[in-house]
């Protein structure tokens, strides 16, 4: 009998240079948003306002660059990390044109790097994975890597291949969208007066705010997404997994964390780049969410007085607040309580 069913792909399915077009487009509509921001509490004022954001030079208000990412990211799933056992990183993502509701985005993923495990029972699989909208457009483009089960284990070892990623997005490759004029921003309306002159390298901002998860809202946020992994739902899957119960989606944290942010980065525009990303420790319903940021760098844009870049270091931890927080011991090895170290590009308005 045929079977119908797709069982996901195991690490000895995937071939460098193989291409994989995910379904299913995915149409962003204002729903998705008003969830978005009743899920997460992101109060950015650019993604707020139609308003404002005609005032900026956009036709309307767009919606958070996470949000995005997360539409494009949830299509990869069954192709790429359903019989995953950890999403391992991120690296040189760009964000292109903005998306807005009734815009509709697709995926296709390209497969980069692989690399056999010692144990033989999994693999590392590096994607590169490229959403669009309707007219053919990047929207995100972004590498990620993926530890996979095997699920012949007498399959051979394909040659290791590990893709040389950068440190960072350059500043020449960061999209600006050309109509983006931000001489007019409102910081009255913002709610902060902070731009992107105040920032200083090497300055820590703790969000202060915290935020806790409930199992509802996590995996409603990851359907929202149609990330289908397993180990988000299923209870009766999870029960005798390593962690006994259902873990949450690291883009949740991300998207969190981004959330936590606005107090003391409210006036980025959005999100330009993924420069790198790790999630460092897994999270639970119950888990209280809390984060600060590290401004690790200040870009001038090349012909814009109006805007600048941040590169952006933002810790998320858990059940602990941040303020003298000993993340990181002297080996490097992370906290327990460290579940997110997320280091991004974003753009902000300049003093006129």
């Amino acid at each position: 009998m045929l079977v119908k069913t797709k069982p996901g792909n195991y690490f000895e399915d995937f071939r460098l240079g193989q291409e994989i077009i995910h379904a299913i487009p995915r149409t962003v509509t204002e729903g998705d948003v008003a969830l978005y921001t009743a899920l997460f509490g992101s109060r950015f004022v650019i993604n707020a306002s139609d308003q404002v954001a005609a005032e900026l030079g956009l036709p309307r208000a767009p919606v958070d660059s996470l949000l995005a990412f997360h539409m494009v990211f949830g299509k990869t799933v069954p192709d790429i990390s359903l019989n995953a056992v950890a999403n391992l990183g991120y690296a040189n993502g760009r964000f292109g044109q903005p998306v807005y509701p009734g815009d509709t985005l697709t995926t296709t993923s390209t497969v980069i790097g692989l690399r056999q495990n010692k144990d033989g029972k999994h693999g590392v699989v590096y994607v590169r994975s490229v959403g669009v909208n309707q007219r053919n457009e990047m929207v995100v483009d972004y590498v990620r890597w993926v530890m996979v089960r095997k699920q012949d284990l007498n399959a051979p070892a394909p040659e290791t291949v590990i893709p040389d990623l950068p440190e960072a997005v350059k500043v020449r490759e960061l999209v600006i969208p050309h109509s983006l004029c931000a001489e007019r921003y409102d910081t009255t309306r913002s709610g902060s007066p902070y731009l992107w002159e105040d920032y200083e390298v090497g300055e820590r901002i703790d969000h202060v705010d915290g935020m806790t998860i409930e199992e509802a809202e996590h995996m409603l946020a990851t359907r929202l997404y149609h990330n289908t992994a397993k180990v988000h739902f299923n209870q009766h899957v999870e029960k005798d997994g390593r962690f006994g119960r259902r873990i949450i989606y690291g883009g949740h944290i991300i998207s969190l964390a981004r959330a936590l942010s606005f107090n003391g980065l409210t006036n980025t525009l959005n999100v330009a780049a993924i420069n790198a990303g790790r999630h460092t420790n897994p999270t639970f319903a119950g888990d209280t969410i809390y984060a600060w940021s590290e401004i690790l760098g200040k870009l001038a844009l090349p012909g814009r007085a109006d805007i600048g870049a941040l590169r952006v270091r933002t810790v998320a931890t858990k059940d602990r607040a941040c303020h003298d927080f000993p993340y990181q011991d002297a080996a490097g090895k992370y906290d327990p309580a460290v579940v997110l170290d997320f280091d991004y590009t974003v753009l902000m308005p300049r003093h006129a």
